[in-house]
């Protein structure tokens, strides 16, 4: 059954205009026919199933049968603070992180970043990264859409108010398991390309974040989070 996304109001019993996206997606893409059904979903928790019972040229409704509290987030909430990468490699580690299950994605800027977003002039950009968070959840069945956060400078990220775990994907010099010690609440930072400078790791280690080290081998930084999040996802599950 097809999943989508509707930034709407669902109710059972309730019929709906589906969305200009869903209309386009479903009915013209898809080609359904009245009594088909779908599966909705408007981020505010569970989703819905929905039968089409009207189709015109440039709209169509459905009525809502059906409703499904489960969400299917994982045992832990992470914020993922990543730092931008240029090209498909942005919408590869959000698209990844987003499937398995990050809450937050904080969007971050560093000494080696590829990226500077220009925010009057890159909404589009910004939109486009929680448009691949929402296709992400259509196509892995979270209910909750996780929240791509603006940009900000890593050092001003670091003063915010964060979970008391975090870890930040660095050389661990001590060896120790810093796994064993973290909540299911945390905050997980990763650098760009280059890789976060000493002085943002030993900054970030000011701030309490603990180097985690998950390999001997460098992962490149779309490929980082979903290594990171397979781990926690089998840590806490």
């Amino acid at each position: 059954m097809p999943r989508f996304y509707m930034e709407t109001d669902l109710a059972v019993n309730q019929t709906v205009e589906l969305t200009e996206t869903v209309f386009h997606h479903w009915v013209k893409v898809l080609r359904a026919q009245v009594g088909e059904t779908a599966t909705l979903f408007n981020g505010q928790g569970g989703e819905y199933q929905a039968e089409l019972v009207e189709v015109n040229k440039k709209s169509a409704s459905v009525r809502i049968d059906h409703f499904n509290p489960s969400n299917r987030t994982p045992k832990f909430k992470a914020l993922l603070g990543q730092v931008m990468s240029k090209g498909d490699r942005m919408d590869y580690a959000i698209q990844k992180a987003v499937e398995l299950g990050v809450s937050e994605i904080q969007l971050l800027t560093s000494e080696r970043c590829e990226m500077r977003l220009k925010y009057d002039r890159d909404q589009k950009k910004l939109d486009h990264w929680q448009g691949v968070a929402i296709a992400a959840c259509e196509q892995c069945g979270l209910n909750i859409v996780p929240k791509i956060l603006n940009p900000l400078p890593l050092e001003k990220w670091l003063d915010t108010s964060l979970p008391a775990t975090k870890l930040v994907l660095a050389p661990n010099k001590d060896e120790t398991d810093v796994l064993n010690q973290a909540n299911s609440e945390l905050a997980l930072l990763i650098g760009p390309e280059g890789g976060l400078s000493e002085e943002e790791i030993n900054l970030a280690n000011t701030k309490g974040f603990a180097n985690w080290c998950i390999g001997e081998r460098v992962l490149r930084t779309e490929t980082a989070p979903v290594v990171a999040l397979s781990i926690l996802n089998y840590k806490f599950m």
